[in-house]
């Protein structure tokens, strides 16, 4: 094998595994950036949060009336 050969040759494993490696890190990217993309279907937005939970505040508020009137309250 003459120096040409093996330089032709480590040119080529040099090329083959940066190109594969520009790869891998394209394809992380693509995922991360659909994942952001998808975040408002899995997560709650903030105003559907805060009425839910002004939701469970007024249905504690009627069970702590309730609460509040029992007759066998102790006094």
């Amino acid at each position: 094998m003459d120096s040409q050969m093996m330089f032709n040759v480590g040119i080529s494993l040099i090329g083959f595994f940066g190109g594969w490696t520009l790869n891998r890190i394209y394809q992380a990217i693509d995922r991360l950036d659909k994942d952001v993309r998808d975040m408002p279907h899995v997560y709650v937005s903030k105003d559907d949060y805060k009425s839910d939970l002004s939701d469970i505040k007024s249905l504690l508020n009627k069970i702590f009336d309730k609460l509040d009137t029992k007759a066998d309250k102790p006094k």
